[in-house]
């Protein structure tokens, strides 16, 4: 079934090369990452390979592991390998598979110098209605970034079709923060008993205009925003589990970093970001408390709310800027999905 998956992927790239992920803050990356020669990189979230290619270029002799969960991405990374031989080692799995990963490729502890994350989607995920990850595009309402390796992980579908009203509730609430979390949840369980199945990405999108009464919002910056952004948000997470898998190989990618290696994130929305910050701060969600909230929350039994207790780890980063650094104007221009854009980055002391 897998080989049968990437032949399939393998024979749509070319036509994926047309809406191929463009990298945001390559410049701010380059700079904050400052690779140089015979030093090893992990891309974490490999996509496209924009970030990639600009390491790989930027200093011929440095060494790229790339690293990704989407069997496409990988199939553009092994690709790679052939365009940068020698260069380039390329790796299947989620986050949360890569000590398992790494071991068994015989890459040690204390071995790395640099590591980066583009979390969220990929615009190559986006931009291929059949992921079921956009808005804009009708497609059945996947959301796996998977794909099909992992057939038996439920899809987003799966949860509208079984998760009950106040799970649904909480999901809306917690992965989308929004506010509308329990009129929208309470419209989906009642197109159960109207036979009206929310099955692509336009059911559910048209849905949640009509629960609401308006296709479009202003968010935070005041720019236009379909209704249904958050509730897609919520979905993809949960579905993915990407808090949790961002959360946990924090503290793994962290032993593989050398002492003076860094460590640069991109984020592209709140919940994001402040897991990375609250690592690079010192206070991280205690790992107990952080897998057992995900996965009570997969259980459909609880959540997590702003009562969590941080508990203090210290001597562990030294952030490289207080901050955030975000995407120029022009940059935005040329880009627009680079608009939410956070960068934070910090160097292993310890």
């Amino acid at each position: 079934m897998l080989a049968s998956n990437l032949f399939k992927l393998n024979s749509r790239l070319p036509v994926l090369k047309k809406c191929l992920h463009t990298p945001v803050l390559t410049k701010e990356v380059l700079h904050y990452l400052n690779p140089r020669e015979d030093e090893t990189y992990l891309d974490m979230t490999f996509g496209a390979g924009g970030h990639s290619r600009a390491i790989l270029e930027a200093v011929p002799n440095c060494k790229l592991i790339c690293f990704d969960r989407d069997p496409l991405a990988h199939e553009i990374a092994l690709n790679f390998s052939d365009e940068y031989p020698g260069r380039v080692r390329a790796f299947l799995g989620r986050f949360t598979e890569l000590p398992s990963i790494l071991k068994s490729a015989e890459v040690p502890l204390g071995s790395i110098d640099g590591v980066l994350y583009d979390l969220g989607c990929s615009s190559m995920q986006f931009d291929v209605d059949e992921r079921g990850f956009s808005i804009s595009k009708n497609g059945p309402l996947d959301m796996r970034m998977d794909g099909n390796r992992c057939p038996d992980h439920p899809t987003a579908a799966d949860v509208i079709k079984y998760a009950d009203e106040e799970d649904l509730q909480r999901i809306f609430k917690v992965y989308g923060e929004e506010k509308h979390a329990k009129k929208i949840a309470r419209a989906l369980v009642e197109c159960r008993y109207t036979f009206r199945p929310i099955k692509t990405t336009s059911d559910l999108s048209a849905l949640v205009a009509e629960t609401l009464m308006t296709d479009y919002r202003m968010d935070s910056l005041q720019r236009p925003t379909h209704v249904a952004t958050k509730v897609f948000q919520a979905l993809r997470i949960f579905v993915n589990n990407e808090l949790n898998e961002i959360n946990n190989s924090i503290h793994q990618v962290r032993k593989y970093l050398k002492v003076g290696g860094r460590l640069l994130v991109i984020s592209f929305h709140s919940l994001e970001d402040r897991i990375v910050k609250n690592h690079f701060s010192g206070n991280d969600l205690d790992n107990n408390e952080a897998r057992s909230a995900a996965l009570k929350l997969r259980d459909y039994s609880t959540t997590v709310d702003g009562s969590d207790k941080w508990k203090l780890y210290n001597g562990e980063w030294a952030k490289l800027f207080k901050n955030t650094v975000t995407p120029s104007d022009s940059e935005i221009r040329e880009n627009p999905r680079s608009r939410s854009a956070k960068l934070r980055a910090a160097v292993k002391i310890s």
